[in-house]
């Protein structure tokens, strides 16, 4: 092989390495697998109701401040699978409706030091918050209202201003759980004691 053989295999070589790290440096990272809230796994609440109703209230704006519409489960929906997964019309009339009030999430961007010593530290640029409030209301064949019971919690969590895709995605995932977790304590201690006399 001539010397100017050799330099061209050599040349297309380094093209195709230097092509190879840019591709490299431009695939995405994995998309993680987040797990599905439910709670299937609690005991059932049997109202003395015929049927159950879920009506939502809440109505995202779909933009900033907002961002409950981006989280990988939204607070209603997660509100929307408690509801079906923990209530149970085991009555013969009337109507128990889950009404969601609130069910938002919002971004608010914090101060960093933007200066020479904020250069050697990460800081804490965001802080998320979840809101949720909920009306259960039991009402007879007539739409009056017999009794009702309602919870309302909300969270927040902060996030670095590193924080990858990934990482952010799994803060929202993280947030909603722990509201989530929050709601249930909160919305079956209120049944119990407002709404007993319709429980089974």
């Amino acid at each position: 092989m001539t010397f100017m053989a050799s330099f061209r295999f050599l040349r297309s070589v380094l093209l195709g390495l230097v092509v190879l790290a840019i591709a490299a440096c431009q695939t995405p990272p994995p998309v993680q697998r987040l797990p599905t809230l439910t709670y299937g796994h609690l005991d059932r609440l049997h109202l003395d109701a015929a049927a159950i109703e879920v009506i939502s209230e809440f109505t995202s704006p779909m933009k900033a401040p907002n961002v409950e519409h981006l989280f990988p489960t939204p607070p209603q929906t997660a509100l929307e699978r408690w509801a079906a997964d923990r209530l149970e019309a085991a009555g013969r009339r009337g109507i128990a409706r889950f009404i969601i009030k609130d069910a938002r999430g919002t971004a608010t961007a914090l101060a960093i030091d933007k200066g020479l010593a904020g250069a050697f530290k990460k800081e804490q640029s965001v802080r998320y918050a979840a809101n949720i409030e909920v009306l259960l209301e039991i009402v007879d064949e007539r739409g009056f209202r017999k009794g009702f019971s309602s919870a309302r919690v909300s969270r927040t969590r902060t996030l670095a201003e590193d924080a990858t895709l990934n990482e952010r995605d799994k803060a929202w995932f993280e947030l909603t759980e722990a509201l989530m977790n929050d709601f249930n304590t909160e919305m079956e201690k209120n049944v119990r004691q407002y709404l007993g006399g319709f429980l089974f």
